[in-house]
């Protein structure tokens, strides 16, 4: 058995669009169960709001997010996070970057950097800052 980490974003009312989008971004599995699916609906007009989701790929990017109910607090925050997202090539970051880039602010546009082949940072339209880069082995 083995472990991994599994980014988890915290939208409010926006999760399902959010994991939409970006099982399309990955070519990912959708999974999504609501408030009301799970019997615990708090307040009915977040019943339909997403309380687990996931997006798993083959190719190993995944990630869950939900709708923080409005009885609990939320700030999207600036810079509370990075999802970082490696490939062993530049074919495979590109394909992930230009797909993320849809209503993006580009931070650093994907370019080789003197730390990765290929290395650029973006906040997509729901406000995650994802770091894409090709992992080469380090040399100090």
């Amino acid at each position: 058995m083995s472990v991994r980490a599994v980014t988890h974003l915290n939208f409010r009312g926006d999760a399902r669009e959010a994991l939409a989008f970006y099982a399309a971004a990955f070519d990912g599995d959708l999974t999504v169960v609501t408030y009301r699916d799970a019997g615990s609906v708090q307040d009915p007009a977040e019943a339909d709001q997403v309380m687990w989701g996931q997006v798993s790929t083959d190719a190993g990017p995944s990630l869950m997010a939900y709708d923080v109910p409005s009885g609990q607090p939320f700030d999207r925050g600036e810079s509370a996070f990075f999802v970082s997202l490696r490939g062993d090539t530049a074919e495979e970051i590109a394909a992930h970057w230009k797909r993320l880039a849809e209503g993006a602010d580009v931070l650093r546009p994907l370019a080789p950097a003197g730390w990765a082949p290929l290395y650029g940072m973006l906040r997509d339209r729901f406000g995650v800052t994802w770091v894409l880069d090709v992992v080469r082995e380090y040399q100090a």
